[in-house]
């Protein structure tokens, strides 16, 4: 909650609700923690900044724009009600991923800070960027094994044969996926891309209660190469990676602008993009309908993980960032619907082959969608090789893309805490250590793992990320200092729509649907019905918990760091508040930045009779309206 001033200029801790700390009058005394931050800080060599505006910009969209978009987006609408899912999403985009996107890139230029340090701002509050730096390396560990896969497959397609397309001798109740005419299935039948997929490619075990093997050696040089690009991009910083995202950000638009066409004039496309689009209102009333919304939004843009605010924080002060920000969330949700329509053409095409209902031909979700559902459908076509190519092309570029973003910004937490320590050796210490992370689930038995990590370290911990985040930056730090800050950093004023989302709608939709989750959610299952042992579960918690610990435990550090302050309600104070080295870090900004806002608050206090017309005014922008 936000701290509350009297007339005798005192702060009453947690008496409000979202809105400002009082803005500095006089330079504060400094600690001698902070003059030794200050120190180490103005000792650090010149920050890497963007080569222009448009790497900035690439970046994000090659971060935003990636496999989510186009394994997980049309899934997760196929299973919501197709039609019926995208309002609800686009509800949640303008609510929830709009306000926290603008707010994370916002808050990266403005302190050119990782999302460690930023939290000078409200220093208590400190684990929330470990927890989201903690978040990427989940994320990250499993991702690229994913891509490997993709590279596997790509590699698969230049074959005269897809190998998927046709059954082995071995396979009982196997079905071509290459057949095209005649196909009789039985209630046991089994596409061969599925087959090729578990028991070619991942040899992959009945259950993780023997262990989980071996790695498999072709898949571990999939994964090599994988890290191996990764490196190379990243190994110069900022330089080489806004250099890469060029290519990482335009290419796939063009593959999925040529699948589209391609697709466009299948048999049977027309009805599998009707599915896509024709809503089931019924489903409309489903919580489990909005809460998928909201964790694809998430995992779609990319927000509360730490990428974002790091590219952000390498942008010159007076970038106009609300323009990036509004392209990169209008452009993410133009690429989901692109690519649902692409991918729904071609199960419309293939239900047009196997005489079935579209909401009957995808088999199963998560990795399954993209390398059992989409190959086997692939094989249907006309050109499957062409189509194949093209695809896994398209996925390993969208996938190096989000991964270079989330190493980018682990490596940033490290260079930072170690300024001395040259790019390159930093980058190829990360990559060796996601390499062997990345090991266990190139076994028969990694799915199993990856789906674990997943569930209980990706997605669900990211939600919970992204409540705490917008409590310390509008409820703790407030929503009008954060507001005066962009007014000063941009020269625009916030408008009502983002002071209420930030302020009220944002946090409450969040908080509700994580107690849904909390409440509602069922024990994580592997594919259809293989329940996991016990420890299994056990550790899925404490990969969750472990995150979610974090924060008390930096609450606690720094409270007891400022025991000195004497009474609780000073330390609470001193813990919560805003250090002295907080603001722009070029120090001409920052002098201008609080006689800014030192006028700001005069203004204020005259306008201000009440605590009640306080957050009226701070959450509808009254304050500013005639300045």
């Amino acid at each position: 909650m936000a701290d509350s001033e009297n007339k005798n200029g005192e702060i009453r801790v947690n008496s409000g609700f979202i809105l400002s700390q009082p803005a500095m009058k006089t330079p504060i005394p400094e600690t001698t923690e902070e003059m030794n931050e200050k120190k180490a800080e103005d000792g650090k060599p010149q920050r890497a900044m963007w080569g222009n505006q448009l790497e900035f910009l690439m970046s994000c969209i090659a971060t935003s724009v990636g496999l989510g978009n186009v394994w997980r987006f049309p899934f997760v609408a196929y299973q919501n009600g197709g039609g019926a899912f995208l309002i609800p999403y686009l509800v949640v985009l303008i609510l929830i991923g709009k306000p926290m996107y603008y707010a994370e890139v916002v808050l990266g230029q403005f302190s050119s800070r990782n999302q460690v340090k930023v939290w000078v701002l409200a220093p208590a509050m400190k684990g929330i960027g470990y927890a989201q730096t903690l978040v990427s390396v989940y994320v990250l560990s499993y991702y690229v094994s994913i891509i490997a896969l993709c590279l596997y497959f790509f590699s698969m397609s230049f074959n005269s044969t897809l190998p998927w397309a046709v059954c082995e001798p071995e396979w009982e109740n196997c079905v071509p996926s290459g057949l095209t005419e005649n196909v009789t299935l039985t209630s046991n039948s089994t596409s061969s891309a599925e087959l090729y997929f578990t028991r070619t490619v991942l040899q992959q075990f009945d259950g993780i209660e023997g262990g989980l093997g071996l790695p498999l050696w072709y898949l571990t040089l999939c994964l090599l190469a994988s890290w191996s690009v990764i490196f190379i991009i990243v190994s110069k910083g900022v330089i080489s990676s806004g250099r890469a995202s060029y290519f990482l950000a335009i290419f796939p638009y063009v593959v999925m602008i040529i699948l589209l066409i391609s697709t466009a004039i299948l048999p049977g496309a027309g009805d599998g993009i009707l599915f896509f689009l024709t809503p089931q209102w019924d489903r409309l009333l489903e919580l489990g309908v909005w809460y998928s919304a909201v964790t694809q939004v998430f995992f779609s843009l990319t927000v509360c993980t730490g990428p974002i605010l790091m590219f952000s924080s390498y942008n010159s002060f007076t970038q106009n960032v609300y323009r990036d920000a509004m392209i990169v969330t209008t452009l993410d949700t133009c690429t989901s619907l692109l690519s649902g329509l692409t991918i729904f053409g071609i199960l419309g095409n293939l239900a047009n082959v196997l005489q079935r209902p579209v909401g009957e031909v995808i088999g199963s979700g998560g990795t399954g969608l993209a390398f059992i559902s989409y190959p086997d459908a692939i094989a249907k076509t006309f050109q499957p090789q062409l189509y194949s190519v093209l695809f896994f092309l398209m996925m390993l570029v969208l996938g190096i893309g989000s991964a270079v973003a989330l190493l980018t910004a682990v490596n940033t937490i490290l260079l930072d805490a170690f300024p001395h320590v040259p790019t390159i050796i930093m980058s190829a210490i990360s990559c060796t250590s996601g390499f062997c992370l990345g090991l266990v689930y190139v076994t028969p038995g990694g799915q199993y793992i990856l789906e674990l990590v997943d569930y209980y370290g990706g997605t669900f911990f990211a939600l919970f990320c992204g409540i705490i985040e917008i409590v310390g930056l509008f409820w703790i730090y407030g929503l009008e200092n954060f507001c005066l800050d962009i007014e000063y950093m941009s020269n625009r004023k916030t408008s009502a729509y983002w002071r209420l989302c930030w302020g009220i709608i944002t946090p409450a939709i969040l908080i509700f649907v994580f107690i849904y989750a909390l409440v509602a959610l069922d024990a994580l299952v592997f594919g259809e019905n293989y329940i996991y042992p016990t420890m299994a579960y056990v550790a899925g918690y404490l990969i969750l918990g472990g995150g979610i610990v974090l924060v008390p435990i930096f609450i606690f550090i720094i409270m007891y760091k400022n025991r000195s302050a004497g009474s609780f309600r000073a330390i609470l104070k001193t813990s919560f508040k805003s250090k002295s080295s907080w603001g722009p870090r070029d120090a001409h900004h920052k002098n201008e930045w609080i006689l800014f806002k030192e006028n700001a608050k005069m203004e204020r206090q005259k306008m201000r009779t009440s605590w009640f017309k306080h957050i009226w005014l701070s959450l509808t922008g009254g304050y500013r309206r005639n300045m």
